[in-house]
């Protein structure tokens, strides 16, 4: 337990005038503020909201509230690397809220229990291209249906799901789940039609006589090495493995396989290999703490028997015989050649040095402009140069990730709404953020975090099926109960009985307070005895 001797609310300093009387100075004022994980969550989840629904066991309304902004829960609790645990009030007391457990628990509820969307706005007569099946253009899709609109999504796959299918192994993501959440977009009114490259937008545009076009295609190009090689035919990247492997084309690369790369997706292809039978080997040019990957990422392919050569780039390649060069790290931890070699054998090389956007796609297009990288520049409103096309994703200067996607394509599908309607789209302001010093708890518990079951490594290192569980009902619960509701009243009655005038009002369960200022002095009481921060003392006007 942490900070022990600060485990009490310190009573009101009666030393102090701070204007307790009968003349009030501030009155304590109900209000509602913005917890950290809501801040964190790119998808703009209200997550203290259904926390606290779930904690009421009040699942499909949690699972609403879910919904309301991200269309992919049973999927994100598992994809999703949670930046709304890190920065959970509760890691200063003893561990994050599971969140994504949580939401991987209800998404599976959803799930097994048929839970539909519905749609309450009217058919709005427009129409809306999307280019790409994966998360960004499926949340999009997803929130312009609610919107009424009628959407298209074409995709050159044969499968939808983008890089959740082609870049995420089945052991981490389950098919049947992924193609459950797609099916429920599906029965929205979504039209998906697969096998459809498009290859020039504008014409898509008009003979499909859409009002608008987002474009959500990943980055499905892996990006090369200069490496000499007597026979390049032993070299693949690790999108198209993966892509391979998700098509059920898995190639084969010998007993022994390396992989050339530090990120989450050399992660993904080297526990890939692994489960297909070969002894894989990761050669990375810096060291683990300085590698992009998430370390549980590292940590699990370690458990998995995937050995890692750390400080090493790859010189050449003769045959099987890998010369590598060691590296030192510099000041910066940047790697810097050493002069000194060593070797190792393998059948097969993997290159996951990050991947690349085809943007042959928007070339052509008047007014589109790019980065160095390829990736497509586009406004606040998520449009493009060209009006009425816009762009997000993979497709836009962003970090890549699934979550990160989906809230792209639910800003996107916002802008664009607001684009079919000639208005502007006003995204209403944020509250104050409330963060750990300014919670007001009256005792720090250690509840600890529960933990989803694993599977143990030298069993899952032969099997695609998925590692980690689920949590129990009851498990799922304790951990939404958890949360410290950061920010907004969930009527623990500190404040009605810390008054010692009587000034505070209950109005009833899910009715919260009120405060009768003609008995109130502002004397603070309430407001210390709050343990989430939903009382702010307000000056009174002179």
């Amino acid at each position: 337990m942490k900070d022990a001797k600060a485990d009490m609310t310190f009573p009101p300093d009666l030393t102090a005038k701070k204007g307790s009387g009968p003349v009030q100075v501030k009155v304590p004022v109900y209000t509602n503020s913005l917890p950290p994980c809501n801040h964190a969550c790119p998808t703009g989840s209200n997550i203290q909201q259904w926390l606290s629904l779930a904690q009421e066991k009040q699942y499909q309304a949690a699972w609403q509230e879910l919904m309301r902004n991200n269309p992919l829960p049973a999927i994100h609790g598992r994809v999703c690397y949670h930046p709304c645990e890190t920065s959970c009030n509760r890691t200063y007391v003893d561990e994050a809220v599971s969140i994504h457990a949580v939401e991987r628990f209800l998404g599976d509820l959803a799930i097994e229990q048929h839970w539909p969307v519905e749609i309450r706005n009217p058919a709005s007569g427009k129409k809306v291209l999307i280019v790409g099946a994966g998360p960004s253009g499926l949340s999009a899709a997803y929130h312009l249906r609610l919107k009424g609109h009628e959407v298209e999504v074409r995709d050159s796959a044969p499968l939808a799901g983008g890089m959740m299918r082609f870049g995420i192994p089945a052991y981490r993501l389950p098919r049947h789940i992924l193609e459950a959440e797609i099916k429920r977009i599906e029965e929205m009114g979504v039209k998906i039609v697969l096998n459809s490259k498009v290859d020039t937008i504008l014409q898509a545009k008009l003979e499909g006589n859409f009002d608008a076009v987002f474009l959500a295609v990943g980055a499905h190009i892996g990006r090369g090495a200069d490496i000499p090689n007597d026979d390049p035919s032993r070299v693949t990247d690790a999108v198209s493995y993966l892509r391979d492997i998700g098509m059920g084309q898995a190639p084969t690369l010998g007993k022994r396989v390396a992989v050339y790369g530090g990120g989450n997706t050399a992660m993904d292809a080297a526990r890939t290999a692994k489960r297909l039978g070969s002894d894989v080997m990761v050669i990375y040019r810096r060291d683990r703490e300085h590698m992009p990957a998430h370390d549980f990422e590292c940590a699990e392919a370690i458990a998995e028997g995937i050995d890692f050569h750390w400080l090493r780039t790859i010189n050449e390649i003769d045959g099987c015989r890998f010369k590598l060069e060691k590296m030192l790290l510099d000041e910066k931890g940047r790697p810097q050649p050493s002069g000194e070699y060593d070797y190792l054998e393998a059948d097969s090389l993997i290159l996951a040095l990050g991947q690349n956007i085809d943007s042959r796609l928007t070339q052509g297009i008047p007014s589109v402009d790019y980065k160095a990288d390829g990736t497509v520049m586009v406004n606040e409103n998520m449009m493009t140069g060209y009006a009425g096309l816009f762009a997000g994703g993979d497709m836009v200067p962003s970090d890549r990730t699934v979550t990160i996607a989906v809230g792209h394509g639910k800003k996107a599908a916002y802008h664009i709404d607001a684009y079919l309607n000639n208005r502007t789209y006003q995204k209403a302001g944020k509250h104050p953020l409330i963060q750990y010093n300014r919670l007001h708890l009256w005792y720090k518990t250690d509840a600890e975090q529960s933990e989803q079951p694993e599977m143990a490594a030298h069993l899952r290192a032969k099997t695609f099926d998925e590692v980690l569980g689920g949590l129990s009902e009851q498990e799922a619960v304790y951990e939404a109960q958890r949360c410290y509701s950061c920010g907004n009243c969930f009527e623990c009655n500190g404040c009605f009985g810390a008054c010692p005038q009587d000034a505070i009002i209950r109005l009833g369960k899910g009715k919260g307070y009120q405060v009768d200022y003609a008995k109130c002095t502002g004397c603070e009481a309430c407001y210390l005895q709050c343990p989430c921060h939903a009382l702010e003392m307000v000056a009174v006007a002179s």
